[in-house]
C-alpha cells in the first residue's frame, strides 16, 4: 500500500510539475512580433496595450497589477491605452490625465470597477469627472489635465504606438518589442511574461538568475 501510495504520490507531482511549470511555447503562449520594434533603454520593456471597457483587460487588471509589485528589476512596465475610434479617446485622456497628476494608482482600478462592475457609462470629461472626484482627485486640476497640451501629445503618440506595433485587440503585451501575449486566460499571463522575459535575458546575454526587485508600490 506504501509503494501505491508513493507512485502515486510521484505520478501527481510529474503531472503538476509538467503542467504548472512547463515553459511557455512559441505559436502558443506567445509569437514575433512582425516587424520587431525598438525599445528605449537596456531594460526589458514590457507594455501592456489595454482598453478600459474591455472586459478581457478587467480581468487581466488584477493579475498584471500582482506582478507588477514583484516585476524583476531588469524590467519596466508600461501602459498604453488604446484607441480604435474617437469614442475611446476620453478614457485615454483620463488615463495619462491621472498619470500626470500622480493620482493614477488611487482610480485607475475604480475605472475598471466602474465600468465593468456598476455599468457606467463614461464617455466624456462631464460622465468622467464626478467618478475621479470621489476617489479624491481635484476637479479642476483633472479638467486642465484633461484638455492640456502635455495629455494631447501623450494621446497622439499613442496613437502611432497602436498603428506601428499593428495592436488589433486588448489586452496584448508586448516584450522587449518582439514578443507579443494576447488571448490567454488572465491566470497564465503573469508565468507567460516570466518566461519571455527569461528568454530576453537568455538572447541578451544578461545573467541566468533573477534578481527581483523588493515589493513597493508603482504609479506606472
Amino acid at each position: 500500500m506504501k509503494n501505491l501510495m508513493h507512485r502515486l504520490l510521484l505520478a501527481t507531482t510529474l503531472l503538476f510539475s509538467t503542467t504548472a511549470f512547463a515553459d511557455s511555447q512559441l505559436g502558443k503562449d506567445y509569437v514575433l512580433m512582425s516587424p520587431s520594434q525598438p525599445t528605449s533603454n537596456q531594460k526589458i520593456e514590457v507594455l501592456e496595450f489595454f482598453f478600459y471597457q474591455c472586459s478581457h483587460c478587467f480581468h487581466l487588471h488584477p493579475f498584471l497589477m500582482e506582478w507588477e509589485k514583484t516585476m524583476p528589476k531588469y524590467v519596466e512596465l508600461h501602459y498604453v491605452p488604446t484607441m480604435f475610434n474617437a469614442s475611446t479617446e476620453p478614457l485615454a485622456r483620463t488615463f495619462y490625465a491621472l498619470e500626470g497628476l500622480g493620482q493614477l494608482k488611487q482610480v485607475d482600478d475604480a475605472i475598471y470597477q466602474a465600468i465593468h462592475v456598476q455599468q457606467a457609462e463614461l464617455f466624456d470629461l462631464n460622465s468622467i469627472s464626478p467618478l475621479v472626484v470621489r476617489n479624491g482627485v481635484d476637479k479642476d486640476k483633472f479638467a486642465a489635465a484633461f484638455n492640456s497640451f502635455t495629455v494631447n501629445s501623450k494621446v497622439n503618440q499613442a496613437k502611432q504606438m497602436i498603428r506601428t506595433y499593428k495592436i488589433q485587440g486588448t489586452p496584448t503585451l508586448v516584450v522587449a518589442g518582439k514578443y507579443v501575449i494576447t488571448q490567454q486566460q488572465p491566470q497564465d499571463v503573469p508565468r507567460i511574461l516570466n518566461d519571455v522575459i527569461a528568454k530576453v535575458r537568455q538572447e541578451r546575454g544578461m545573467t541566468t538568475r533573477p534578481v527581483a526587485a523588493p515589493a513597493k508600490k508603482h504609479t506606472h
